[in-house]
């Protein structure tokens, strides 16, 4: 038995590309950098050496993320591995790339620290903003306030993933 799962983070390396199969399933193209480190022999010293994956997502979700997602937008992604081989100009080529089932969006729109937001970056990229709870927190004087169940507040229909 063998378990094809892989989680990366790191940043876009591009702006993704968006296109549709004939039978019009939305297909999602990008790369993500991350880092490998590795103790140099030579110096002793600790160094990064980037590795580029080419990612694929399929379906409604590439098409509602794609405006979400820009060069530099730092992720994180669980998938799996998948192997592709073809031919061109007489050469075999393959590659290994990581299909998508989930991502995370890790860095903030706005730089300052406040709220949570998804999707930008610190480079001014826009991204998506989280709304606002649809609750607020209790007074503490307040002697027997309702309980209010969040779960059905929180998540919004707007929100495309």
């Amino acid at each position: 038995m063998s378990i094809n799962r892989v989680i990366i983070s790191g940043n876009l390396t591009r702006d993704p590309e968006l296109r549709n199969t004939q039978s019009g399933m939305a297909v999602l193209s990008f790369g993500v950098a991350v880092n490998d480190r590795r103790k140099n022999p030579t110096t002793g010293e600790w160094e990064d050496y980037p590795n580029f994956v080419d990612c694929t997502m399929f379906g409604a979700r590439a098409n509602s993320l794609s405006q979400y997602l820009s060069k530099g937008t730092k992720v994180s992604i669980e998938g799996k591995l998948r192997w592709s081989q073809w031919e061109r100009d007489g050469q075999k080529r393959s590659k290994l790339e990581v299909i998508v089932d989930e991502i995370e969006f890790m860095s903030s729109r706005n730089s300052n620290g406040g709220g949570s937001s998804y999707g930008g970056d610190t480079y001014g990229n826009q991204g998506y903003s989280a709304p606002a709870p649809a609750y607020s927190a209790p007074a503490a004087a307040a002697p027997a306030t309702p309980v209010i169940d969040a779960s059905s507040s929180v998540y919004d229909d707007d929100i495309p993933f």
